[in-house]
């Protein structure tokens, strides 16, 4: 065996170059004996009483591995087939990017290995591409080994949260610092059983003392011989309840300890450089390639098993994967048949337009002939003194009608097919646009009656219209011809008296018939006049309206028509604007997914920071100011992690429109955003929150019901309410939060409801976390205790609560769970209604008899087992009214349990308002209640600012916080000062 060894050295000192010698890396200890002394650095912990260690004489021989592999690992292949477990690989190390040697404990799959870094000793998942190939010179024997504290082992019955701990403590002792080993024996697997000590401290002993580990039976010689042909995994199974699994799960993930060192090519030039003088060299920490123990980062073995059933479930992932990729596909080639369909329409649409076009530059020269013909239609008016009321507008108005009656088209919704005849309608439009027939005719008929449509009438009219004009142009004519026989009786009578003139013009006819003549004028004018001024009779009348109506009634569907197919044209114009805007849009998460990164890139500073902070405050020689500024730096982070979380909940919103208005596609081909998740609880819910980035301070006193957490963010204090759930709980909890969320978005600080800040998840727990508000001693029961409010506060306080109840029944939201300990009055002025328990439905919530004082919250319906409604709410108002207004008197109540009123003495608007919510059980309704007698402000009064009374905590409050203890508050808190539903 010693033999093999040595040839396996000499091999390998000649297959290294000479500027980089590996001697010793090789070689094998020639003592076998036991109590053999080794100095050595502590590097990985496995458990309480194993750990892996490096010699303190190989550090040289680390870094010029390292400088041969940064060198070599860059240009070599990646692995491809079957890995062999035996070889040594080229592994970039996921947490510095840096190349180490490895060996293969597991292929998880195609693409992901289980490896071991054997030159520290701790494990990562990696990608086959993140594993290399490395020559022969560099296949040897690891630097890293494997020890085993001498005469310990874990107690079986350990638990948990025990064994973390004893790993952490071990890891505190050894890690990075030099140890003396006194070898006792070794297993076949290498694994070496030694007694380790730090100065004058036995390690053993200590482990031993913490009771993280128990001493075990020691062995004679032989037993030990026996021993080291044993399988130590037997017995680490032994003293474990359940082997310990592997530690990562995913490659981007840092492990338990990784290597740490980057060896630059300046580091490597220093190396070549060094003088080789002597063995016994120092461990400074930018040059030793060891990996960093977190203490603040141990993971649970309930952790681990959670990783390795996720590994296990890999393979389903991987079809459901290939499943949803087929989805895609085919979402996207429908997607892409969809763009070539608005394409063809854009053209068909931007064709009609180019028409639409041309018809309006005709538009001007069309109206100037309309115009022109209706100015000679009105010279011809002025020209011709007949009297219109023969019906002659009507007439004209009929033959429009008949002539250029606007036709309906084929389809008007097939807007594609009949744009030739909504270009012609458009032009009988605006040709019609400037003609009120139907205004002139009602000026001068009055307004239409509803008739039956009949042609006849129209023909009636045309008959009568014909007589009448034939009648009048008889009369008119005959009044001309006596008309002009008097004038020539006038010219005849001039000529005759005329001396100038020579003839005699005297006779019978020309002087004695002037008496006929002026008879027979006077009766033709008297006629015409008669006929022009006298009204018509009552037949005519009728003849003319009901000819008017049928005019107008036609008259009316006509410009219904015109305004259908205007209305048409602004939708179709409304249409192809937004089918443009429509494809201009193109929806981009590239945005969202930046936020995303950086705040994981934040999330992952902070975490570093508070680990930071942990270690210094365990260690014995911390440094306040460093801790102090360590904090400093821990509330940047925080305050900029928020910042982020605003910024991405923003881009959310902006997702969500589009969702909504254009891209309904976009969560199926972007699903890994999660905006489904968000769409659904309404905006409440954050995917990227994390329960460990808070600072934290869980509230026992308060936790009865479920956990509670009390934090500060950005300066106000907050709650964390946490809620048990498995996968049909917590899509229960995310719906009724939403509601609930929902209901007070619309109103806000008008709402009355106190406001829900955020709704995550817990990873590692199947815990909901939800943010409210945090408002120390503003319950009712703690005002109460302490100073009780006035009657005008009363008022105040509970129409603010009236207010919290109707957005919630406006919501079809019933509460179910009020009580004096789930209403707060903020700065004793504005009343707010707090949130219930998500997990459970209306019906849970009503079975738990809520008391205040000697009274029953619960009215008698639901004793009854009638379902909850706003009613029930309501009779629960009005007994916290009752309580509050009558302070710490008795209550006397009858055999259901409702508080007689006649005892006390109250105001009479509320008395009455009390006895139609407890004792009449009238069908009053939250809205009806906040217009309620009593609380009608007197002139000169106003409520308070609601927006400034329903912030996150008053300034006043904020300011007392800062000054007081955070102790003193949650030992009020004890008292029953403050309690959350």
């Amino acid at each position: 065996m010693l033999a093999q060894q040595r040839a396996r050295k000499r091999r390998l000192e000649t297959q290294w170059p000479e500027h980089v010698s590996f001697a010793g890396i090789v070689q094998m200890e020639e003592d076998k004996h036991c109590n053999k002394v080794e100095d050595v650095v502590g590097s990985h912990v496995e458990d309480a009483v194993t750990f892996w260690a490096q010699s303190i004489n190989r550090n040289k021989d680390i870094m010029k591995i390292g400088c041969s592999l940064s060198e070599v690992c860059p240009l070599a292949n990646s692995v491809f087939g079957n890995l062999d477990p035996k070889k040594i690989y080229g592994g970039l190390f996921s947490e510095d990017k840096c190349w180490y040697r490895c060996q293969v404990l597991k292929v998880i799959n195609d693409e992901k290995c289980l490896v071991r870094y054997i030159d520290y000793g701790n494990t990562e998942i990696l990608n086959r591409s993140d594993i290399v190939e490395i020559p022969l010179d560099l296949q040897f024997s690891s630097v890293a080994k494997k020890y085993r504290l001498w005469g310990l082992q874990i107690p079986s019955s350990q638990e948990v949260t025990q064994f973390d701990q004893g790993r952490t403590f071990l890891g505190s002792l050894i890690f990075e610092k030099e140890i003396k080993m006194r070898i006792k024996a070794t297993y076949q697997d290498g694994t070496i059983i030694a007694q380790a000590e730090y100065g004058n401290v036995d390690i053993g002993e200590e482990v031993a003392k913490k009771g993280f580990a128990e001493k075990c039976r020691l062995t004679s010689s032989t037993n030990i011989c026996e021993e080291k042909k044993s399988d130590p995994g037997q017995l680490v199974l032994r003293n474990l309840k359940s082997p310990i699994p592997l530690w990562g799960h995913r490659s981007s993930q840092s492990n338990f300890t990784r290597p740490k060192g980057r060896l630059s090519g300046r580091m490597c030039l220093d190396l070549k450089n060094e003088n080789d003088a002597g063995n016994n060299v120092t461990f400074p920490k930018e040059n030793l390639a060891v990996g960093d123990f977190n203490l603040g980062s141990n993971v649970s073995l309930a952790k681990i098993k959670q990783d390795q059933k996720l590994i296990e479930e890999n393979e389903k992932l991987k079809t459901e994967k290939e499943v949803l990729l087929e989805r895609c596909k085919a979402l996207e080639l429908k997607v892409e048949q969809t763009a070539q369909e608005l394409q063809q329409e854009k053209a068909t649409t931007m064709d009609l337009t180019k028409r639409l076009e041309s018809t309006v530059k005709t538009c001007i020269g069309t109206r100037m002939k309309n115009l022109a013909a209706k100015v000679e239609i009105l010279k011809e008016i002025r020209r011709v003194s007949i009297s219109v009321r023969f019906g002659n507008d009507l007439s004209d108005a009929i033959q429009v009608l008949d002539e250029d009656c606007f036709t309906i088209p084929a389809s008007l919704n097939e807007l594609e097919l009949i744009w030739a005849e909504y270009n012609l309608a458009q032009e009988k439009i605006q040709t019609c646009e400037n003609v009120d027939l139907s205004a002139s005719l009602e000026a001068v008929y009055g307004q239409a009656k509803e008739g039956i449509n009949s042609e006849e009438i129209l023909e009636k009219f045309n008959d009568w219209r014909c007589n009448k004009r034939e009648e009048f142009t008889s009369v008119r004519s005959e009044t001309e011809t006596c008309i002009q026989r008097l004038i020539a009786w006038f010219q005849n009578t001039l000529k005759a008296f005329d001396l100038s003139v020579d003839k005699s013009l005297i006779s019978d006819d020309t002087i004695d018939n002037i008496d006929e003549i002026l008879e027979n004028t006077e009766s033709g004018v008297c006629k015409e006049l008669e006929i022009s001024l006298i009204e018509q009779g009552d037949a005519d009348k009728e003849i003319i309206l009901k000819t008017c109506s049928q005019v107008l009634q036609k008259i009316r569907s006509e410009e219904s028509l015109i305004a259908t197919v205007q209305s048409k044209y602004k939708d179709s114009v409304e249409f192809k604007k937004q089918i443009i805007e429509c494809l201009n849009k193109s929806p981009s998460v590239d945005h969202l997914l930046s936020i995303k990164k950086t705040l994981k890139s934040l999330k992952a500073r902070l975490r570093w920071k508070l680990v930071e902070k942990n270690n210094l405050e365990e260690s014995d020689d911390h440094d306040g100011s460093e801790i102090e500024k360590i904090k400093q730096e821990i509330t940047q982070l925080r305050n900029s992690v928020f910042e982020g979380i605003y910024h991405e909940q923003e881009e959310y919103a902006k997702l969500s429109s589009l969702v909504q208005k254009w891209f309904p596609e976009l969560p199926l081909l972007h699903p890994e955003i999660g905006l489904l998740k968000y769409m659904n609880s309404g905006g409440l819910l954050t995917m990227s929150l994390e329960r460990d980035l808070l600072d934290a301070e869980p509230m026992k006193e308060l936790s009865s019901k479920r956990p509670l957490i009390c934090s500060e963010v950005n300066g106000q204090i907050i709650l964390l309410k946490g809620y048990s759930v498995d996968v049909d709980t917590e899509a229960r909890v995310i719906q009724r939060a939403a509601a609930y969320h929902t209901a007070w978005r619309e109103a806000k600080g008008e709402s009355g409801l106190l406001p829900l800040i955020f709704l995550f998840l817990c990873k590692s727990d199947p815990m909901a976390y939800l943010m409210v508000p945090y408002y120390p001693r503003a319950n009712l029961n703690a005002v109460q205790s302490t100073m009780p409010l006035t009657s005008e506060e009363v008022l105040k306080v509970m129409k603010g609560v009236a207010q919290g109840l109707h957005t919630l029944h406006k919501a079809d939201i019933v509460h179910g769970s009020l009580h004096q300990n789930n209403v707060f009055a903020l700065n004793r002025q504005h009343g707010i209604v707090g949130d219930f328990d998500f997990t459970k439905s209306v019906s849970q919530r009503t079975s738990v008899n809520m008391m205040v004082g000697d009274l029953s919250l619960l009215s008698p319906e639901l004793k009854m087992g009638k379902p909850a409604s706003p009613s029930s709410d309501l009779y629960a108002y009005g007994c916290l009214l009752l309580w509050l207004s009558v302070q710490n008197q008795e209550f006397e109540t009858n055999e259901d349990g409702i508080p007689k009123m006649d005892q006390f003495h109250l105001d009479d608007n509320v008395k009455s308002l009390l006895c139609s919510l407890i004792c009449c059980r009238s069908s009053m309704t939250a809205e009806q209640v906040l217009n309620a007698d009593c609380f009608l402000l007197p002139k000169g009064k106003s409520m308070p600012n609601s927006e400034k009374d329903t912030e996150y905590i008053p300034k006043k409050e904020e300011e007392e916080l800062k000054v007081k203890n955070l102790d003193k508050d949650k030992e009020k808190t004890r008292n029953g000062e403050a309690s959350f539903d």
